[in-house]
């Protein structure tokens, strides 16, 4: 199982980098606000400087929500840096962006997948990743069928389970075999513990 740290923080991230477990970095708008950037510009200085740290992959959202603005955007981030997968959003012009970025080798993760015929269509369309929320819901059911038909029918495209609160999250999801966590370092951190102290 890989896990990518979801935040934005520089000194989380080299952190986590530091300590040999981390595969990779989850961001998204708000994540980025938090640390006070604002500007298009500096959201795109940002993705570099994490990208200097990391030796693994950055997930980075596209804002743009129309299907050429999806195209034109996706292809600057794609073009910042190897590192970059592109977050597109499962709408009707996010699933024909993917399939676009599919065509071009460029790495797509399509996220706000909440079913699992959502899912099918994002695999369909030959998204990389999927990103699936667990949070307070834990519908661990949900993420057990999506595995469940990517297995049935060789989809290649990962799951990455989002929002993990606890270490129970952590556990729950490499029983079930997903292949990417996302989660703050603290929640990695707490796995260091022995409960036999």
């Amino acid at each position: 199982m890989n896990y990518f740290i979801n935040t934005a923080n520089l000194y989380k991230i080299k952190e986590a980098e530091n300590l040999g477990i981390l595969d990779g970095v989850n961001t998204n708008t708000s994540l980025i606000v938090k640390e006070g950037i604002i500007k298009t510009n500096d959201r795109y200085s940002h993705y570099k400087n994490i990208c200097n740290i990391i030796s693994g992959y950055l997930n980075a959202d596209v804002i743009s929500t129309d299907y050429n603005d999806l195209i034109k955007e996706g292809e600057f981030l794609s073009n910042l840096d190897k590192k970059i997968i592109v977050k597109v959003p499962l709408t009707r012009d996010g699933i024909k962006a993917i399939k676009y970025f599919s065509l071009k080798k460029i790495k797509t993760n399509c996220t706000l997948v909440f079913s699992t015929g959502q899912a099918l269509l994002a695999a369909k369309a030959g998204a990389n990743y999927i990103s699936i929320f667990i949070g307070r819901l834990y519908n661990t059911n949900l993420i057990k069928e999506i595995k469940l038909i990517y297995d049935n029918y060789f989809f290649k495209t990962k799951i990455l389970v989002t929002s993990i609160i606890n270490t129970f999250h952590i556990i729950s999801c490499a029983k079930i075999g997903i292949d990417i966590i996302t989660a703050p370092l603290n929640e990695i951190k707490l796995l260091l513990n022995n409960s036999l102290l």
